[in-house]
């Protein structure tokens, strides 16, 4: 019962002295800022405004305000306790060092999920532009090639396992490479969302404001919990901790920074949408943007901006996918799933094998399952994993309080308590499917955690038997024991 509780060594921790494999520092607040931008917008303004107006309306703007405000609780725990602890995790590693192993193992199982789901999901959403772009040009593909069996009109969403494999195939060439296509995508999604807001205005129609909030206060807050989902992101930047230059400085500049460019630019183009289009036409489209431009006959402008979806929500999937495997790396390295996870490429400095294994889950998630049955799962999974987080903070301001901070969480503990209120209170705004859903998750993992502590403990029992007996036989043929390597 001890082990469940036992805390990692925060001193491990703080100057970085893992055992084992190490990854390779190469990261600025730059390549930071970009890879959250890259994370979080994307799904947000290209899937989800559509699915979260037909709850909140126009007010759309007022619930992802409300999410923002959230985010930003979260953003400032999460700037502080990546300014100290500094190796790969995020909050995997947080919770370990102030709750224990099996809190631990509870964040690291549902931080799987959520990121397996998340990029699934706009994978799932990248297929759609996909197939509307190549119908723009001429090339139309069959519907049983482009969507899930469960819709009843699919065998496999095959664009979506396609695009899936092949990010995976350009992480396993390393960080620094998918930095870089990741910039590449952001620049070209920032150009189309800059044209998508100047075209949209002029197409606005005051009227499709009215009923501003048609589904009153609980429309809103079920909105809010929805684009949660949307800002998505700034907490994979943590995940690059061990692959950070400098990241005390570094890790928070890039965590608040990306925050606060995406929440302003989701405001401005869930403003200008609305204005467009009135919000029950969104109720059931997995491609909103595109839709909105369509509805007013700016056909010109609906290729530039396909082109520039797919390329916002190809980062959103890449960096999803670079989380999950840094995760898994953490974990096995803490011995809590098998270690031959820890393997890095020798050429490409990359966890190979985690990647290759998330890969592949999350390519037959997106391939057969549909995107209204999931996409809520990443939200209960992240806000859960928030909780702990704020947790964490108000833990080791009053059991550390010497460490040095690069930055520090302002009013503590008001702030960390205040985003358990507010993840919690939104957490109730989901689908009691999602939570039921979530809730089994969680049974699996404590299955399987104590299922994998019975087969490693039986496997040390072996180990010590083995050799007792090569003891016993070395005593009765009269021979010195073999000495032990030392490891020099």
């Amino acid at each position: 019962m001890r082990r469940l509780f036992k805390k990692k060594n925060i001193e491990e921790c703080l100057h970085c002295k893992t055992t084992g494999q190490k990854l390779k520092r190469s990261l600025g607040p730059f390549h930071l800022i970009i890879m959250g931008i890259g994370a979080i917008i994307g799904a947000g303004i290209f899937i989800v405004t559509g699915i979260a107006s037909a709850a909140s309306g126009p007010a759309l703007i007022i619930s992802f305000i409300i999410a923002a405000l959230a985010c930003s609780l979260t953003a400032l725990c999460y700037a502080e306790m990546a300014s100290m602890i500094t190796v790969t995790g995020g909050i995997y590693t947080y919770t370990q060092v102030t709750i224990g192993e099996i809190g631990a193992w509870i964040i690291g199982w549902t931080g799987i999920l959520q990121y397996i789901i998340a990029g699934a999901t706009v994978a799932i959403g990248w297929s759609s532009y996909m197939v509307g772009f190549l119908a723009s040009i001429g090339l139309v593909l069959p519907v049983f090639l482009t969507s899930s069996p469960l819709t009843g009109t699919g065998i496999i969403n095959l664009p979506a396992f396609l695009i899936i494999i092949a990010l995976s195939a350009i992480l396993i060439k390393g960080t620094q490479e998918s930095a870089r296509l990741n910039a590449l995508f952001v620049f070209i999604k920032m150009a189309v969302i800059l044209l998508f807001v100047v075209v949209g205005y002029h197409f606005i129609n005051p009227a499709n404001y009215h009923p501003f909030a048609p589904h009153g206060i609980t429309g809103i807050l079920q909105g809010a919990a929805m684009v949660f989902f949307a800002y998505m992101g700034f907490d994979t930047i943590a995940s690059a901790a061990e692959e950070t230059k400098n990241p005390q400085k570094a890790l928070p500049i890039g965590i608040i920074g990306s925050l606060a460019i995406c929440s302003l630019i989701y405001i401005i183009v869930a403003g200008v949408m609305n204005g467009m289009v009135n919000f029950n036409m969104f109720a059931h489209s997995e491609a909103p943007v595109m839709l909105a431009l369509q509805s007013v006959g700016a056909n010109w402008a609906t290729t530039i901006i396909t082109i520039g979806a797919i390329a916002g929500l190809t980062t959103v999937i890449l960096v999803n996918l670079f989380v999950v495997p840094r995760l898994i790396f953490a974990m096995s390295r803490d011995k809590l799933l098998p270690e031959k996870l820890t393997k890095v490429h020798s050429k490409y400095n990359s966890p190979v094998i985690s990647i290759m294994l998330v890969g592949a889950i999350s390519a037959l998630v997106a391939a057969f399952l549909p995107l209204g049955a999931i996409f809520e799962l990443v939200n209960i999974a992240a806000l859960s994993a928030f909780v702990f987080l704020a947790i964490s903070v108000i833990y080791l301001r009053k059991s550390h309080p010497h460490i040095p901070r690069k930055f520090k969480c302002p009013l503590v503990p008001i702030v960390p308590v205040a985003s358990i209120i507010a993840c919690v209170a939104l957490i109730t705004q989901l689908n009691i499917l999602t939570i039921k859903i979530f809730a089994l998750w969680l049974v699996l993992g404590l299955i399987f955690y104590f299922a994998y502590r019975k087969y490693k403990n039986s496997r040390k029992e072996e180990d010590i038997e083995i050799e007792i007996g090569e003891m016993d036989d070395s005593i009765i043929l009269g021979n010195p024991l073999p000495e032990k390597e030392s490891g020099k």
